[in-house]
């Protein structure tokens, strides 16, 4: 058996109940073929980059998969088929992350920068001294 991370995006119109319902459906058509789904996230409707099929957000899911290629290959030809699936990638891997994925994660990235007096820092000139604003 393989390891695989797996991502796909589900259309904009489907319900989260349904993408749920068509992940599960996907891990039968692996437990079929003798894989497992080991982890499934659902990170939710996020914008796309460009549009897809006239979609401008999707449903973005991820599932770590331990399977043979050609249960992989048969979950890849039905998703092929499916309508409500616009874009998926399957990557092998040498072993699946622990915890939570990077997308899952909360990071503030404003938390590990000092802080500098706003959002524009110090607008002082030269060796940090004030000039009065010409209008």
């Amino acid at each position: 058996m393989a390891l695989y991370e797996h991502i796909y995006l589900a259309r904009q119109d489907v319900s989260q109940q349904q993408v749920e319902e068509l992940t599960a459906a996907l891990t039968e058509i692996l437990a079929a073929g003798g894989g497992k789904v080991t982890k499934n996230e659902y990170w939710g409707l996020k914008g796309l980059s460009y549009r897809i099929r006239k979609n401008r957000k999707a449903h973005y899911t991820l599932m770590n998969i331990d399977a043979s290629s050609a249960a992989v290959a048969e979950m890849e030809r039905q998703m092929r088929i499916n309508e409500d699936i616009l874009r998926f990638m399957t990557v092998s891997v040498d072993e699946h992350e622990e915890g939570p994925s990077a997308m899952m994660q909360k990071r503030d990235r404003d938390d590990a920068r000092p802080d500098r007096g706003g959002d524009r820092g110090d607008r002082g000139g030269f060796g940090g001294e004030r000039r009065p604003r010409r209008f």
